[in-house]
């Protein structure tokens, strides 16, 4: 979807259309969670903080947001999306993937079907949408930018290889400030010079993720469309007015974050054994830190053991704290890690 959560602002009130809007916090410290094509055009992007926004574009206008509102509206789409096949992949409200080699209304093409379903998005909801075709999920995610807003591209087998070869890898989808930062060190700017790393090459100087790099330089990528795909993580954060200084303050911010991750973890009956701290300091620098358990958690209270006695680790601290959150992660079922308990204890 194009700038999905403002869109959805603008067409349900006339009076923001044509205008630069931001959804999200308009205080000190708040944070851009959407921007309107309008703000685009000053630079303002989402997650960034809304002083810097206001300030490259002092008319934007700051809308709060509604979830309930963007997750049925996402529902909508999904409803389109299940017409043409079953094999659908969310990655979020607003985007998905869609493996449409078999249709249900048997189409001939991708491109065709792609075509039939922005039409049907703008007729049921109002909004544009924008597609990306290809052979692949990675290629398929990149076609998806090219043509923004309210656009589509194709990027056939043939075009593949030479689309990446010759792409910047700072706009590889997946790859991240720190990563593109790091490739430009080894020498590496574009796909071509990424192709032209060995496997041994990329794995040594980034892990796991080197046979990923290699592959996707040479246009492979063989992932699947997973329908049910099993969530990762649970996670919650928040901003602070006032940087944080003390250790008593922080943890009390803390405790309210890892009740509401166990909160939606109870809900959805799953726990998880890896819990994560995030912390990120006034001056924007942004640091993690996890702790795998033998077993799952049990409950909130160690949920909230855990994360405090990381970040008691972290103090006294220098800078101070601008934002904490916590996740919980290495899901399971809850009733199947009780079991994994009992079972354990004979």
């Amino acid at each position: 979807m194009d700038a999905f959560y403002a869109s959805v602002e603008q067409r349900d009130n006339p009076d923001l259309r044509g205008k630069p809007v931001a959804v999200g916090g308009s205080a000190a410290r708040g944070v851009v969670a959407a921007a309107s094509y309008e703000a685009r055009t000053f630079g303002v992007r989402s997650a960034m903080p809304s002083v810097t926004a206001k300030r490259r574009c002092p008319d934007l206008i700051f809308v709060k947001p509604r979830f309930d509102v963007y997750r049925a509206v996402s529902a909508q789409i999904r409803e389109i999306f299940a017409e043409h096949t079953d094999l659908i992949e969310p990655l979020s409200l607003d985007e998905a993937y869609l493996d449409v080699t078999e249709n249900k209304q048997n189409i001939a093409t991708a491109t065709e079907i792609a075509t039939i379903i922005r039409a049907h998005i703008k007729e049921v909801t109002g909004l544009n949408a924008s597609a990306g075709i290809s052979y692949c999920k990675f290629l398929a995610k990149m076609a998806s930018d090219l043509n923004k807003p309210n656009g589509q591209a194709v990027i056939t087998p043939k075009a593949g290889p030479d689309f990446v070869a010759s792409l910047p890898v700072k706009k590889f989808h997946g790859v991240g400030p720190a990563t593109a930062a790091k490739m430009e060190r080894l020498g590496i700017v574009t796909g071509t010079d990424l192709r032209e790393k060995s496997l041994a090459f990329l794995q040594e100087h980034f892990g796991k993720s080197g046979g990923w790099y290699y592959r996707i330089s040479r246009g492979i990528d063989e992932r699947p469309v997973q329908p049910n795909r099993p969530r990762k993580s649970v996670g919650a954060e928040d901003t602070f007015m006032t940087d944080i200084f003390d250790l008593d303050a922080a943890r009390a911010e803390l405790a309210p974050l890892a009740e509401k991750v166990w909160r939606h973890c109870e809900a959805k009956e799953i726990t998880g054994r890896t819990v994560t701290l995030k912390v990120k300091f006034a001056d924007f620098q942004q640091i993690t830190r996890s702790r795998t358990l033998p077993t799952h958690v049990r409950g909130v209270d160690e949920m909230i053991e855990v994360s405090h006695s990381m970040l008691a680790d972290l103090f006294p601290v220098e800078k101070g704290i601008r934002l904490l959150g916590v996740t919980l992660s290495s899901l399971g079922e809850i009733a199947q890690s009780m079991e994994t308990k009992q079972l354990a204890l004979f």
